[in-house]
């Protein structure tokens, strides 16, 4: 293998043991079993395994934005744009993803390098939807004097419903989720009822 190849292996096989096992548990052993090459290997590409969890991180949650950006540019209207970025974003009960965010929150304070990741790609996330809540104030679609803040509070609360059912089990219909985000999304950007279609109304 190339260097270049060599090093993508070595991240591709520590998302898939992250998936499996966590962060926390993760090894670099494990790391290295999976790729089938001594642990040495892995620290001639790494410094740290922080630095390889962050790597994969990256890859996992950085595809799942950029797929979002191009699904959100594909849009025409704000409308139309929030409800690609609800479609789009990954944080949902029974997904590998989420539980990746919440193993990455839980390691952040102590792997400072995945940490960092972790905060980049979430602020990532809301300035994704903040910037469309700007674009729809200056088209007047929605109305809201503060779009930063309310992007915040709407991933948050997106983010803490999701929260519940990873860690606990299925506790809240995915269906329920949803109508609760775009119920408190209409409140926010003070948009009647029924704006932003529910999945059923699709159909």
């Amino acid at each position: 293998m190339t260097p270049e190849a060599r090093r993508e292996a070595i991240v591709d096989a520590a998302l898939r043991v992250a998936i499996r096992k966590g962060f926390g548990s993760t090894t670099v052993r494990d790391v290295a079993a999976e790729v089938g090459c001594s642990s040495g290997l892995i620290h001639h590409y790494f410094a740290s395994m922080d630095e390889v969890f962050a790597a994969a991180f990256e890859a996992a949650a950085g595809h799942d934005l950029r797929t979002t950006e191009a699904a959100i540019a594909a849009a025409p209207t704000p409308v139309d744009q929030l409800l690609a970025y609800f479609a789009s974003y990954g944080r949902t009960e029974g997904d590998w993803a989420f539980q990746l965010w919440l193993d990455a929150w839980a390691e952040a304070a102590r792997q400072p390098v995945l940490g960092a990741t972790s905060r980049r790609l979430n602020v990532g996330w809301q300035r994704l939807l903040a910037a469309i809540i700007e674009r729809g104030v200056a088209s007047g679609d929605f109305r809201c004097d503060d779009p930063d803040g309310a992007a915040w509070r709407i991933v948050s609360m997106i983010d803490g419903l999701a929260l519940q059912n990873v860690a606990h089990g299925p506790m809240l219909p995915q269906a329920s989720i949803l109508d609760w985000t775009l119920t408190t999304t209409e409140h926010e950007l003070e948009l009647a009822h029924g704006t932003l279609r529910r999945p059923t109304e699709n159909r």
